[in-house]
């Protein structure tokens, strides 16, 4: 018999006013199993996840059901045991591995720390084999010089390899990871998935992997959960629910997602998912549901099993499977005309060079993609063209016009015209001023306009972005990640630039959401605007971009037409980047 690592029954989460975050969860997991945990922000999973260590977070709390980790129940602990338990019996890897780690404290003092609180009777020499032995297992090196240092002078995929040595030097009997690979690039995000497959079924460790991106997970996971406001609405083992998907839901979810594989138009998921306490009676997503019928409003559906290892909460469920999807039609390629935006012989020096004689050329209209694993020099690259590189050469030419390398130099109609979306929305925007305040401070600063005149253009830019008018009076903390790279992407819009330069602005958006993104840059990259595209989404490039530009180690590899390069890629180094990229193909 295969011992169950976790069950979880009727699990309730609720705010303290009332209303249920989630209800009615019940699952189980096996030692070694890895359940996929799927959906947009504000499903629920990230709740649930963090409630499989006894955790709510402030104004929520765990109202019902039962959480048994390898026979523990794990809400019946408190205090000291429960302190224990988080770690010794249930490892966690957070998103964000910069956040997570203690910057003041080196790797090796981190690990170690970790292994004395847990198993303090541990002799010293048992504790630096299983930390030499953890370090091993996750591709770390054990040497005294990695040892000494500290988060900040590691890569993203090695904090990333941190967070699960973390994790797995306990011997954890379940790992739960919230979207631990959202910002890494392809070839680092494979390395991890596949470390972290192999460490689950060697140590026989049963894992919860949460993700908004079925392609990411499609390899790793053996089972797919998929929340919806709250509830679960399918779970099946992998191979029938890429096969066969039911839900309408998971439908729509499928149909966002870019694959690299192929050119095919992208299907947004319209509307959005009901907050707590705005659920409506009947099935949650009958709103957004072109199969919705009379029924579908009257009771909420439960679980329905289609066969043993699938169930499905629908009354219309996808019974048969899906026909083959069209390819999207060729893009038109560009009249050859004098480029928009054109930079030659760049060069980009920090502590060290990092960019080294790039040249690259932008066509009015034009999306070009540029790629690259972290490190690469792609958003220094970025940077740079939006003035933002201090100790660049290089020429730069604007509208047949030289322009300087420095914003601080340029005239305010070109800083107007060139505009750039961070890549991190949480530091990218005010905490202290409200949607509002954000999007009116550009429009004050380039157009002079008062708060009064902003008005229309903010609601409307936050319209195009597919947010709520709603959201113009609230702060940031009040939004979920992909909602705060919303406001960022229509701060920049209110400005009305001729080129936008995008860093991977769309890593952090649920995959319905950077669908509609994707569709609102392809609009308007018809209506005239040109479009630079940093991103390690090989799928994003496949589904915007016209051309795209390799970048490995400050140099320009490799460039040319999308379905030229990704379709026979002629350097190694590209060759490798679309062999990791995820796909549901």
């Amino acid at each position: 018999m295969v011992s169950q690592a976790l069950e979880v029954s009727n699990l309730r989460v609720e705010l303290s006013s009332g209303p249920d975050i989630i209800d009615h969860i019940s699952f189980s997991l096996s030692a070694g199993e890895i359940l996929g945990l799927v959906g947009e922000s504000g499903s629920g999973k990230t709740t649930l996840a963090t409630a499989l260590l006894a955790h709510a977070r402030r104004g929520a709390r765990l109202a019902g059901g039962q959480i048994d980790i390898a026979g523990t129940p794990l809400l019946s602990v408190h205090g000291e045991a429960l302190r224990k338990a988080r770690g010794g019996l249930i490892g966690y890897v957070a998103q964000d591995p910069a956040m997570a780690l203690n910057p003041a404290l080196r790797i090796g003092h981190l690990l170690l720390e970790t292994l004395q609180a847990h198993e303090p009777a541990l002799g010293r020499a048992a504790r630096d084999e299983r930390l030499l032995q953890t370090l091993d297992d996750v591709g770390l090196p054990g040497d005294r010089e990695f040892l000494r240092r500290f988060a900040h002078q590691l890569s993203g995929g090695q904090q990333q390899r941190v967070m699960l040595a973390l994790a797995f030097i306990l011997r954890p009997k379940l790992i739960v990871l919230d979207e631990p690979t959202t910002a890494l690039d392809v070839r680092t995000q494979a390395h991890i998935l596949q470390t972290l497959r192999r460490l689950c079924k060697e140590q026989g460790v049963a894992a919860v992997y949460v993700s908004h991106d079925l392609a990411v997970i499609k390899d790793l996971v053996d089972r797919v959960m998929v929340m919806y406001a709250g509830r679960i609405v399918e779970v099946a083992a992998r191979e029938r629910l890429f096969a066969r998907p039911s839900h309408p839901y998971t439908l729509g979810l499928l149909a966002a997602i870019p694959d690299v594989a192929r050119q095919r138009p992208l299907r947004a998921i319209a509307g959005h998912a009901p907050a707590p306490g705005q659920r409506p009676q009947g099935c949650a997503f009958a709103a957004r549901c072109a199969r919705r019928s009379a029924a579908c409003e009257q009771a909420e559906p439960g679980l329905l099993a289609l066969e043993a290892a699938h169930q499905v909460a629908c009354l219309h469920p996808q019974l048969t499977a899906l026909p083959a999807e069209p390819l999207a039609p060729p893009r038109e390629v560009l009249a050859a005309a004098a480029p928009l935006l054109a930079i030659r012989r760049l060069n980009l020096t920090y502590d060290r060079q990092v960019l080294f004689d790039v040249s690259l050329q932008l066509q009015a209209g034009e999306c070009l993609a540029v790629v690259g694993e972290s490190g690469s020099g792609k958003t220094s690259l970025a940077r740079t063209l939006a003035g933002l590189g201090d100790n660049a050469s290089g020429e730069l030419v604007f509208d047949c016009a030289p322009l300087s390398l420095l914003a601080r130099q340029r005239p305010a109609a070109s800083r107007q015209r060139i505009q750039y979306i961070f890549q991190n929305p949480y530091r990218a925007l005010n905490p202290r001023q409200t949607v509002g305040q954000c999007l009116q401070a550009p429009l004050a600063h380039f157009f002079g306009l008062t708060a009064a005149a902003c008005r229309a253009r903010i609601e409307a830019a936050l319209q195009r972005v597919a947010l709520p008018v709603s959201t113009v009076d609230k702060l940031p903390h009040q939004l979920s990640g992909g909602e705060r790279q919303r406001v960022a992407i229509a701060r920049a819009l209110v400005c009305e630039p001729s080129v936008l330069i995008c860093d991977e602005v769309t890593s952090a958006l649920d995959v319905s959401v950077q669908a509609a993104i994707l569709a609102l840059l392809k609009r308007l990259q018809g209506e005239g605007l040109t479009l630079l595209f940093v991103t390690h989404d090989l799928g994003v490039v496949r589904a915007i971009a016209d051309r795209v530009m390799v970048v490995k180690d400050g140099r320009v590899v490799e460039q040319g037409a999308v379905a030229e390069v990704l379709d026979r890629p002629q350097v190694a180094y590209t060759r490798g980047l679309v062999e990791y990229s995820p796909s549901i193909a």
